[in-house]
């Protein structure tokens, strides 16, 4: 067995041992979790089966969608979070929400990550830099949340404020089954886009115009992976909130054992950031404060060192070179 399919076997093993965890603990502790009595059901199958998965779902976007990025963009920097592909999607959902429009929250997530990406990618292509590009990303970010505060001011509805605020902090409580289902659907249709262009990833790593040279549809390379991680992340944050952080730190530990090759880099990415959120909303729940830490909030808190770590590490190098 390869490296590689190690490390994806150890990561499902990872993952799955993570789900049946989360539905052990929690505020109300269960000595066995699949035991028959309707109590028991009702807390297993309705609150945290659904809560457990959903989060597990959005770091697997999360993560997927990072790793996309950062192949295509030759940058360990970039993720949905990062580049304001999540704080688009935020936005698109809270004026969504706060203008009366529920039901097509999901919908306008998507549609504005998908024009931060197209935007981000444009504009960070045009100056050839990663650090161009960060900094793109950085102002994409600022804008959305200062929209977000102008549509959150502007509401019609002074009374779903509480709620939207507490939205944008990125939580999975109270997540059912339909939620499961959304999330899935984007994550499933990322998925399959970002996984056409990953023989593409692999030439960009020759450079640009070597990956054209060798017969590489950049442009289409480009577009896939673009839409792709337009759709995971807009389908996470229309579910979960904004969550920033998985998509840098989930490629980022595995990297190194997935040899540095973009396209398989692709499938740990999804695992780990899945095993992550999991283990990390397993943690707000188990936290003995009155009210529950919200779970972006927590991978703020945890994504926050890394990347700054990353960022460091990227920055002795260039020195060093």
């Amino acid at each position: 067995m390869s490296n590689s399919a190690r490390l994806v076997f150890s990561l499902v093993v990872v993952s799955a041992l993570a789900l049946v965890a989360a539905l052990y603990l929690g505020p109300v502790p269960l000595a066995h979790p699949f035991a028959g009595d309707d109590e028991t059901k009702t807390i297993v199958w309705q609150i945290r089966f659904p809560r457990a998965l959903t989060a597990w779902l959005v770091g697997a976007a999360l993560g997927l969608s990072g790793a996309a990025l950062q192949g295509l963009l030759r940058n360990p920097l970039a993720d949905s979070g990062v580049l304001g592909l999540s704080g688009f999607a935020a936005l698109g959902a809270v004026m969504a929400f706060a203008f009366g429009f529920a039901a097509f929250a999901p919908a306008a997530a998507l549609a504005f990550a998908l024009f931060a990406a197209v935007l981000v990618t444009a504009l960070g292509w045009a100056h050839r830099g990663p650090a161009s590009l960060v900094l793109i990303g950085v102002g994409l970010s600022s804008t959305a949340g200062g929209l977000i505060a102008l549509a959150l001011n502007l509401a019609p509805n002074p009374g779903a404020l509480a709620d939207l605020v507490n939205w944008t902090l990125g939580s999975v409580e109270g997540r059912s089954l339909n939620d499961v289902a959304l999330v899935g659907g984007f994550l499933a249709a990322g998925a399959t886009l970002i996984l056409f262009g990953a023989r593409g990833l692999q030439a960009l790593t020759l450079g640009e115009e070597a990956a054209a040279a060798i017969g590489a549809n950049v442009t289409r390379t480009r577009a896939l992976v673009v839409l792709g991680a337009a759709a995971c992340a807009g389908g996470a944050t229309a579910v979960a909130g904004v969550i920033g952080f998985v998509g840098i730190a989930a490629p980022h530990l595995v990297r190194a054992a997935s040899g540095h090759d973009p396209a398989r880099l692709l499938l740990p990415s999804a695992l780990a950031g899945g095993t992550m959120l999991v283990c990390a909303d397993i943690g707000v729940r188990l936290l003995p404060t009155d009210t529950e830490l919200k779970l972006g909030v927590a991978a703020a808190l945890i994504g926050g060192p890394i990347f700054a770590l990353i960022a460091a590490r990227l920055a002795s190098r260039s020195a060093d070179a």
